[in-house]
């Protein structure tokens, strides 16, 4: 498994102008079984999204699509973690993973 830490660097109001590009892409990959869980950091200064991924190429390759990343808006940050407990609903999720 994989965290995604995104840091804005722009102000809100421009980040916010290109938000519904970047939930298009989110949904692009909860649909595909990548994304797991994605939000806002508290206070706003960035977002987390945990991913199922491969490789950590691979998460460099997904996160080479979202607007935030190609229009320069946040700095991003990837942590490759091995998931040794987790809850009992979450069994089939991370399976293989």
């Amino acid at each position: 498994m994989f965290i995604i830490s995104l840091t804005y660097i722009v102000p809100l109001e421009e980040l916010d102008q290109h938000m519904a590009a970047h939930v298009k892409y989110l949904k692009k990959y909860y649909k595909k079984n990548i994304f797991v869980a994605s939000g806002r950091k508290v206070p706003r200064s960035g977002g987390i999204i945990l991913a199922l991924a491969e490789s950590e190429e691979q998460v460099r390759e997904i996160i080479s699509e979202d607007p935030f990343y190609k229009l320069e808006l946040a700095e991003f940050d990837i942590t490759h973690f091995l998931t040794s407990q987790f809850h009992p609903d979450l069994k089939d999720l991370l399976k293989g993973k």
